[in-house]
């Protein structure tokens, strides 16, 4: 048997203002909850105000990508991620500098911060991406 990646997970201040900003990192539809599964959730014993504390942010069905979860945290991040997303700003090749700060660009008026700008060597590679934040402090790169 093989593992297989579900959700990404998110705690989040604002659950709906953060999948919000992914699903527009990612070129995704904006969705509330949809029925049925609205009517799913209701029935399974959740109510309105919990699913108010969720989102998602996932591909239009049956297109490739992954799909984003959150959920309200209970106290407001501190400190730096344990983990990070490096994001592809050209999938399929690298991104020329004009690429790059085009995406850089688009992805601030989403909500992104830019934390800082990298041009160095990794040996004999050249390594250049920029490190941003999500509305709510997350860190991913753009590479």
């Amino acid at each position: 048997m093989t593992s297989k990646l579900g959700n990404i997970t998110m705690y989040a201040d604002n659950p709906q203002r953060l999948a919000m900003f992914w699903a527009g990192v990612f070129h995704y539809p904006h969705r509330d909850w949809e029925e049925p599964l609205k009517s799913q959730l209701l029935a399974s014993g959740l109510t309105p105000e919990d699913l108010d504390k969720r989102a998602v942010a996932e591909p239009p069905e049956g297109e490739p990508g992954v799909r984003f979860f959150f959920q309200h945290a209970d106290r407001t991040k501190t400190g730096r991620n344990r983990l990070h997303l490096d994001i592809h700003a050209t999938p399929g090749h690298r991104p020329t500098r004009e690429e790059l700060d085009a995406e850089k660009d688009r992805l601030v008026a989403l909500g992104a911060e830019v934390v800082r700008f990298i041009d160095q060597q990794w040996g004999d590679s050249t390594e250049v991406y920029y490190q941003l934040r999500d509305p709510e402090g997350n860190e991913f790169c753009l590479q």
